[in-house]
């Protein structure tokens, strides 16, 4: 790669301040890669990469880094641009080769941009996850001469949109293109409103929202918003900017009235840079968990005539950590707590109660011989069923755990003896009606019960719950036994 500056004075300016890694690169040169590769008879770009990954160094030749940001030197811990420049090798390397085949064949099918999450490494040998956007800029489409490339960092989320330029051209460059959400918003009425609040004496704000609701919602339709650009659109489903502004009420609404009145606090405080995690509703109605970042802008701070609001959409990483969540607190199968949730709340009722607390110990008949002669699928079938039976048998506060292979338990705070029993006998209704939906083999159970009375051992009560368990499986076996002997006669 080689360097070439040749940017207009206001453009230049204007992409040395962007606050996000950009890249000005000619792919010119790859344009004519790819015609030499139709004119060989190539047709499946990525196909062909892969069988011969030589040529990928060979395209990669022919990009040409034409300039590159302030923001890139120091996201890449570069002293300078030199420095960046003869030491790409160690910026792209390792794991790229997936990425670059993948971003190649968005141009190879005639994209004029591309978007592709991948793995980079500053020259300090720190690994970056970054998201990169590219786009032909318009007017370059038919040579690929002009090319715009952002970086953005989203191991730090978003922490780099912190400045927006005064320039047009700035904003039609890199903020409508830009990889996140960006909100251009005036907040000028809104401080008008807590200088006011100021001006009546009134010092303590948080118990005088808290007192005055209205005002929280007064301040949130004196918001101005000035501009949006196409992410936002796409991310909450708009048609176009008209639409989307005509429908605000839609996507901010809800738990959103809770988190503006923490950013009003930070507000009322001085703090005109701030980040917080909140929810938005797409206008389908699709709820969004979102990463926000705000900054009134530079020299703006009197007024707060000018904010950049930025969003970045992390409800995939929010259901996958609920999931873990989920998983760590369930039986995958069974769709009940598990083992470890059980212990955790055994404890805690062990020590704080409500009292009386009743438990059952519950095992499944028979799985053991299922799995030996139907396989392990038959048994994980009877015991999904247990699972059905228990969840639908037992409500909040009580709680349904798999504890073992085949063995459950049910915990039933502040229960006695007879509601206990009330319970094991929802249990065995359930447990009818479970059997006469499924065909085949009957599911059956044995369960122990127990109560412990405050000032008892919980434990000791597991114990008798459990050897009342054992007692009546003993005597499931005994009858199982005789019904065979019987049969034989």
């Amino acid at each position: 790669m080689t360097m070439t500056p040749s940017l207009p004075t206001d453009f230049e300016h204007i992409f040395e301040l962007a606050p996000v890694s950009l890249w000005l690169e000619d792919f010119s040169a790859l344009k004519r890669f790819f015609d030499r590769l139709r004119a060989e008879g190539v047709t499946d770009l990525k196909t062909h990469l892969t069988q011969q990954p030589e040529r990928v160094a060979e395209g990669t030749a022919c990009i040409r880094v034409l300039r590159v940001n302030a923001r890139t030197l120091q996201l890449f811990a570069a002293r300078d641009t030199a420095h960046l420049l003869d030491n790409l090798g160690q910026v792209f390397r390792d794991d790229m080769f997936e990425q670059v085949v993948d971003e190649w064949t968005q141009l190879w099918n005639g994209e004029l941009e591309f978007s592709n999450q991948t793995v980079n490494y500053t020259l300090d040998g720190r690994r970056l996850d970054v998201l990169v956007r590219a786009r032909i800029l318009q007017g370059h489409e038919a040579n690929w001469d002009r090319v715009m490339v952002s970086l953005e960092d989203v191991t730090e989320s978003q922490r780099n949109l912190n400045r927006l330029a005064d320039s047009e051209q700035y904003a039609r460059d890199l903020f409508e293109h830009s990889p996140v959400s960006l909100w251009v918003e005036d907040f000028s009425a809104v401080k008008r409103l807590l200088d006011e609040a100021r001006q009546q004496g009134i010092s303590d704000f948080p118990t005088f929202i808290r007192v005055h609701p209205e005002f929280v919602t007064r301040c949130m339709q004196e918001i101005r918003v000035i501009d949006v650009n196409q992410l936002t659109l796409d991310m909450f489903g708009a048609q176009d900017k008209p639409h989307l502004l005509r429908n605000l009420d839609k996507l901010f609404r809800d738990e959103m009235v809770d988190s503006f009145s923490d950013q009003l606090i930070d507000l009322w405080q001085g703090k005109l840079e701030q980040q917080r995690e909140v929810s938005n509703y797409s206008l389908s109605g699709d709820q969004l968990h979102i990463h926000m970042q705000f900054s009134v802008l530079q020299g703006h701070e009197a007024q707060w005539d000018l904010v950049l609001v930025s969003l970045v959409d992390i409800t995939a990483r929010k259901k996958a950590e609920a999931y873990l969540e989920y998983l760590g607190k369930h039986d995958v199968l069974t769709r009940l707590r598990n083992r470890a949730y059980y212990a955790d709340e055994l404890n805690r009722l062990a020590r704080r109660g409500p009292w009386p607390v009743s438990v059952l110990v519950i095992d499944l008949n028979g799985l053991k011989r299922i799995n030996d002669d139907e396989g392990h699928a038959a048994g994980d079938a009877l015991l999904r069923r247990a699972g059905e039976v228990l969840a639908k048998a037992v409500d909040s506060p009580a709680c349904a755990a798999r504890i073992g292979g085949d063995e459950f338990a049910v915990l039933l705070p502040a229960t006695d003896g007879r509601a206990a029993l009330a319970v094991r006998d929802r249990i065995l209704s359930l447990l009818e009606l479970n059997n006469q939906f499924y065909t085949g083999r009957p599911l059956t159970l044995s369960m122990g019960l127990a109560t412990c009375q405050h000032g008892e051992s919980l434990d000791a009560a597991v114990s008798r719950a459990d050897q009342a368990m054992y007692a009546e499986k003993a005597r499931y076996y005994q009858s199982q036994e005789a019904d065979r002997r019987h049969g034989a006669d």
